[in-house]
């Protein structure tokens, strides 16, 4: 199997706004492992690019989505300085190929975290604050038809990010309480809580950090982390507002063009 050929299709297919066929359809014996083999050489492509990696995306973190893609674990992809968008700033379809929005969570870290044995606990003490987020979801293959190497081969399906402004120290939120809205055009699309995520968002960091060190690799101080989705994604579209709001933790509204 060609990770560098795989990685440089799905590259040329995010840079120039296209899709590509199904991965794990040309390459029936892909694994996971692989899977996880062609993101890094994908990131490696965007490095040298010039682009800068600031923190990691947790996905699947739903048992809903878990049991649709067959799978019992959440997944993870990168996030870099090219992918993050201003609060404020209009996102534009045009970079974009069938978008769909989550809302989420994103844990800024004051220290390293390095697995295994991570707990929630070590969570706590290594975040600085939390602040409400939006990922906006993308696949670069066909109509969205996957499988979980084809998404974790795409960096998780992920394309851009919002950070909100709003930093709420750890210690004064019980995330597995906090409820949050996603209205689309000034309509409720969906509502869900915390314990949506993998039972507490910090349990999806705790993973991710215990995850990475299969890799040697640790969660570094300064980077965000992006915890993954309350609720079921939802279709953006040229024109569509979204507005994200978590309770007492503040809100992003975002559009399309």
């Amino acid at each position: 199997m060609d990770y560098k050929k795989i990685a440089k299709d799905l590259y040329d297919a995010e840079k120039g706004s296209y899709q590509i066929d199904q991965l794990t359809e040309a390459n029936p014996g892909m694994k996971v492992e692989d899977a996880y083999k062609v993101q890094l050489e994908l990131i490696e492509l965007k490095k040298k690019a010039g682009e800068k990696v600031i923190g990691l995306k947790v996905g699947l973190t739903s048992k809903a989505v878990q049991k649709m893609l067959g799978v019992t674990e959440p997944d993870y992809g990168h996030l870099t300085d090219a992918m993050l968008l201003p609060e404020g700033e209009i996102c534009s379809m045009d970079e974009l190929n069938q978008p769909k929005v989550e809302g989420e969570l994103a844990f800024c870290l004051k220290k390293s975290l390095k697995g295994p044995g991570v707990t929630i606990a070590d969570v706590y003490n290594a975040t600085n604050y939390v602040v409400p987020a939006i990922e906006i979801v993308d696949s670069r293959i066909k109509d969205w038809k996957i499988k979980l190497e084809d998404t974790i081969s795409d960096n998780g399906s992920s394309a851009k990010f919002v950070l909100g402004s709003k930093m709420t120290p750890i210690e004064e939120i019980d995330m597995r309480l906090v409820g949050m809205n996603l209205e689309k055009n000034g309509e409720l699309v969906a509502s869900g809580t915390g314990a949506e995520v993998w039972g507490n968002p910090a349990a999806a960091v705790a993973w991710l950090a215990n995850k990475l060190s299969e890799f040697d690799i640790e969660l570094k101080a300064g980077s965000i982390i992006m915890s993954g989705s309350f609720t079921a994604m939802s279709v953006a579209e040229k024109g569509d507002i979204f507005n994200v709001s978590f309770a007492g933790m503040g809100s992003i509204t975002l559009k399309f063009e």
